[in-house]
């Protein structure tokens, strides 16, 4: 086995709403905001990049990942979030090292791959 030598700077998990689930993704917000390090994203009440619904991003760093994501499993209230890692290649970070809590939802990756060949 080879050692991969791709190095994680950072994480973002995505938190996908509707407008039935918005106060949801709310209060997730809220709890992440209040107990962790994080940077909290805009909120984007229609799809934006390669995210099919709406969804804010939450960005934290690799020593928070162990402290967020366990939180996001046993909080995220039946939303669906993508977690993934920033490697620098958008389009791998979004499917190959990616996990999901929830549905795995459909993703854009052509939008991605536009931007890595501009």
């Amino acid at each position: 086995m080879t050692e991969n030598t791709v190095k994680i700077t950072g994480f973002h998990a995505h938190v996908y709403f509707d407008t039935a689930t918005r106060e949801a993704a709310a209060r997730i917000r809220e709890g992440l905001g209040a107990n962790f390090d994080v940077q909290l994203g805009r909120w984007h009440d229609k799809p934006i990049g390669p995210h099919p619904i709406s969804m804010y991003q939450v960005a934290f760093s690799p020593e928070q990942f162990a402290k967020v994501v366990p939180w996001l499993m046993l909080n995220r209230e039946g939303l669906d979030i993508l977690v993934h890692p920033s490697t620098g290649d958008d389009v791998a970070d979004h499917t190959e090292h990616s996990l999901w809590l929830g549905t795995k939802l459909e993703l854009n990756i052509k939008f991605l791959q536009q931007i890595r060949t501009t």
